[in-house]
């Protein structure tokens, strides 16, 4: 077993676990509740933290985790369904619910 992620924040964490778990990859969240230790251990010491079961998992659960985490900026996009402009984030048209991928018309 291997340490895969950590946060003081849970829903994060548990953000990252079901990524993984969403590839078929085990794993385990370490420190769910252990917060009410808080003062009588270290702070870092009661983050929650996603553990993979498989160490041959542990590569790409980490890369997952990273890439989770990262900032992605990209251009806005303008549906060419209905011309709303929508965030780089968003895949579908939050006006018409049009796909991303198969109606882009880049700004």
């Amino acid at each position: 077993m291997k340490l895969v992620f950590s946060n003081e924040n849970h829903f994060i964490v548990n953000n990252v676990k079901n990524l993984i778990e969403a590839q078929s990859i085990q794993v385990f969240i370490k420190n769910e509740f252990a917060q009410g230790a808080l003062g009588e251990t270290a702070a870092f010491d009661c983050w929650p933290e996603v553990w993979v079961f498989d160490d041959a998992d542990f590569e790409q659960a980490e890369a997952i985790a990273n890439e989770s985490q990262s900032e992605k900026s990209g251009a806005d996009w303008v549906c060419k369904n209905c011309n709303e402009t929508n965030a780089s984030s968003f895949d579908i048209c939050w006006h018409c619910q049009c796909d991303k991928a198969t109606n882009v018309n880049d700004q």
